[in-house]
Parts: C-alpha cells; sequence; structure tokens
C-alpha cells in the first residue's frame, strides 16, 4: 500500500492533516509524526552529524525505514514531517522501498503568517528564513513532479479525506496515468 509523506513548511497545517486523520482512522492507520523522535538543539545536531541538514537527513532514512517495515506488513501508514524531498528519495534507495507518495503541504504566505503567528502562537517563526524554506520546498516540488495540497484553499477535513484515500491501494491504482 502506498504511504502518503507529508511534507511542508511550519504553518503548511501538515501537523493538523496528520492529526485528524489519526482522530478520524483510530486503529486502521498509523500516522507517524518525525519530530515524535524528538528534535535536539542546534549544538547537538552539529556535533552528531556535522549539521542540521546532516540530522534531517539521517533521521529521515530511519524514518523510511520504518515505514518500509510497516507497509510490508500490509498496515496503512501516513507519515508526516518537515524534510527535503531529495531526503525522501535518498531514504527510500537505503530502505529499498519506493512505495510511498510524496505530497508537499502549503499554503500561501500570508495564509501561513496567519496560522504561526495566531493559531500557534509563535510569531517569531513568520519570519522571511521560513518564507525562504517554504518556496524552496515549493520549487522542489514542482521541479520533482511532486502533487502540491494547497491548504489555504482546502478544509482539514477535505485535505484529510484526500490523503487518507491514497492509502487505499485500490484507489491509487485507479488514479495512476497508465491507467486513465
Amino acid at each position: 500500500m502506498p504511504v502518503p509523506i507529508l511534507i511542508g513548511a511550519s504553518g503548511s497545517g501538515k501537523t493538523t492533516i496528520a492529526r485528524a486523520i489519526a482522530e478520524q482512522s483510530l486503529d486502521t492507520v498509523e500516522v507517524l509524526f518525525f519530530d515524535a523522535i524528538g528534535v535536539p538543539s542546534a549544538e547537538e545536531m552539529i556535533r552528531e552529524y556535522g549539521s542540521g541538514e546532516g540530522w534531517q537527513f539521517a533521521k529521515t532514512v530511519e524514518w523510511m525505514k520504518k515505514m518500509a517495515e510497516i507497509a510490508t506488513a500490509g498496515r496503512r501508514v501516513v507519515f508526516e514531517g518537515q524534510t527535503r524531498l531529495s531526503f525522501l528519495v535518498e531514504g527510500s534507495a537505503a530502505a529499498a522501498w519506493y512505495d510511498y507518495i510524496p505530497i508537499l503541504v502549503d499554503c500561501d504566505d500570508a495564509t501561513r503568517a496567519a496560522r504561526l503567528t495566531f493559531d500557534r502562537r509563535q510569531p517569531e517563526l513568520a519570519n522571511p528564513e521560513m518564507m525562504n524554506w517554504a518556496n524552496y520546498l515549493r520549487l522542489e516540488a514542482r521541479a520533482r513532479g511532486c502533487e502540491i495540497l494547497d491548504t489555504s484553499v482546502l478544509s482539514v477535513e477535505e485535505a484529510a479525506s484526500y490523503v487518507l484515500s491514497l492509502t487505499d491501494s485500490t484507489a491509487f491504482a485507479k488514479t495512476t496515468p497508465e491507467e486513465t
């Protein structure tokens, strides 16, 4: 069964969608959150992995291996995390597992800023660096042909239902390019 992997910058809605899926699916879908492993300080990342990017890459590889184990056992999985598409590609190669669907969860910058400032009460994250990170992810998604799920125009319920539908291998098979 394909595993939807929700990536995106802070404030995009990826965690909200994943939580909605977890609540609505309870025991039928395992929802994994990248940050559940804990996020060390920048100093620890540099000391142990050479950089924040090095830590993110190493942990993405670990998560890809875990998802492969769960999915190949026949269980439905959704993964949420802030990582790069290129790390997913390398992580899937390390796990020798390729049955995943990367989805960039995105929104316009005004929506992101409002969510971070008012909904999450983290106005310090609504900064130029976060907007640049979101833009980088957007450009990478377009360059790699990755689906972009725009949460500035979808409700949480609509987005969660869509993502959940991708965990059904028969639904995914019906939408493959060869059959359309």
